[in-house]
């Protein structure tokens, strides 16, 4: 079947769709909240939690990869990765919640907790998002369809945001008992990831097969990856793009509670006081919704200016803007909001291409090896996005050891330095890394049709002999 013939429908589409929902219940979560919890309300330091986040990505290194590769090799009459998603929802529903739990432990059994916690949560994501990613990739193999397909994915990816944004400092600010208040918060966010990975099971479909009587070793799939030019440049320009959305994703809290601080807001005659809590979901909800128009727009930028350069752009200007905070005093409230407004609607087409670009590595990998591993190169990207959050995680608690910060007491200028320079100035340089990378990235839009074209063609010829 032609390529142009392979569209999806909606209902398949949203179906689809919801599992990107259920997994940033989780990733956003991590991306905004899980330092503060771990260094705030847990009760580990900044330091003993960053090095946490950067030790566990040792066996990450090996885990993501291999999941990857057993998923490719996965045969049931469900299809290769669908059904990871039924296999893995309980599992990350209760790991979810475990994670979040805090235990009444001394210091190094809470240490040795957190690290067994966090690890088995990442092997749960793993199991469940390197298949739910891999589902993208053989859904269709019509290019331009997978990038409407991710539209709709991170559509939904930003709803589970907005809900993360809002619900969580509603269930936790000011709790008379923050260590309940968080698990329970977590139960509700588990649960409702639970349902919605189940819906993503029953509403998609598998259609892209391997080369007929395709056999790889891991070690040959492997090679492959190593040797996949595009996917190298996406997949290191990934990294450094989550270290920035993570540094300033996981920033953006302390910001409020030590920086800006609790604000009157004058608006149509009444005054209004926001605590940093409440202007945390004003700033972040608001920054969503423009982050929501960039992903609508995406299809239409990218098929005018390409995926790739509309990627690269758009990290760039998100960078740029996030510099600017530097620059912002407490007060300054209005340019906080256009500023990350900025930085928000640029972040929706990066977020979108990101994983329709890795689609086409896949691609590309079949067309030049005549082999294909959509598992093993969806595991590789997801261990490179993994990989960004735990060094921006990272990166934000020894910069903020560093520069003297303790939790929960007014902090010292030097303090008050760190926390903006988490926010503004350090995030921008590793975006503007990753904007580099991609201007060198080789598939470029007449290439993709001729890769695309070929594969078809190809496919049609195996399925005659």
């Amino acid at each position: 079947m032609h390529a142009e013939a392979q569209k999806i429908s909606i209902k398949e589409k949203v179906g689809y769709s919801l599992g990107d929902t259920a997994s940033n219940l989780f990733f956003q979560t991590f991306i905004y909240y899980m330092l503060f919890f771990y260094t705030d309300v847990f009760g580990i330091t900044t330091k003993a939690a960053g090095t946490m986040f950067l030790v566990t990505k040792v066996w990450d290194a090996v885990n993501d990869p291999m999941m990857g590769m057993i998923a490719d090799r996965t045969n049931t009459r469900w299809g290769k990765f669908r059904p990871y998603l039924i296999w893995g929802a309980i599992p990350i529903g209760v790991l979810g919640v475990l994670a979040f739990t805090t235990p009444e432990l001394g210091s190094v059994g809470k240490l040795v907790y957190a690290y067994l916690t966090y690890t088995f949560l990442m092997m749960a994501y793993t199991a469940i998002n390197v298949p739910y990613s891999a589902i993208m990739g053989v859904m269709t193999p019509n290019s331009h369809e997978r990038t409407t397909v991710s539209s709709f994915r991170f559509i939904a990816a930003f709803a589970a945001l907005l809900f993360v944004q809002y619900f969580i400092p509603t269930m936790t600010d000011g709790a008379e008992n923050p260590e309940k208040s968080w698990q329970l918060a977590m139960t509700i966010v588990s649960g409702l990831a639970v349902v919605l990975f189940l819906v993503a099971f029953f509403s998609s479909k598998e259609r892209v097969q391997p080369p007929k009587g395709q056999k790889t070793s891991f070690k040959q799939d492997l090679a492959d990856l190593i040797s996949n030019k595009p996917w190298l440049l996406i997949g290191t320009a990934t990294v450094f793009q989550l270290i920035f959305i993570c540094m300033r994703g996981g920033s953006t809290l302390y910001y409020l509670v030590y920086y800006v601080k609790e604000q009157e807001l004058s608006l149509f005659g009444k005054i209004y006081n926001l605590t940093p809590s409440k202007l945390f979901s004003l700033l972040t909800m608001s920054g969503t919704a423009f982050t929501i128009l960039g992903v609508v727009l995406t299809p239409r930028i990218s098929k005018a200016f390409g995926k790739s350069t509309t990627y690269a752009v758009s990290l760039g200007i998100a960078g740029i803007a996030s510099g600017l905070f530097i620059f912002l005093g407490p007060q300054s409230l209005a340019l906080m909001f256009v500023l990350n407004f900025i930085v928000s609607f640029a972040v929706g087409p990066v977020s979108v291409l990101q994983w329709a670009i890795y689609a086409d590595t896949a691609d590309y990998s079949e067309w030049k090896k005549g082999r294909r591993a959509t598992g093993l190169v969806m595991s590789a990207s997801l261990f490179a996005l993994k990989l960004g959050i735990a060094l921006g995680a990272t990166a934000n608690a020894w910069i903020l050891a560093a520069y003297g910060y303790q939790p929960n007491i007014e902090q010292t200028a030097s303090g008050l330095l760190g926390i903006r320079m988490v926010m503004s100035v350090y995030p921008a340089i590793f975006s503007l890394i990753g904007m580099v990378l991609m201007f060198f990235y080789p598939l470029k839009k007449q290439l993709m049709t001729q890769v695309e074209t070929e594969l078809v063609e190809r496919r049609k010829q195996a399925e005659n002999d």
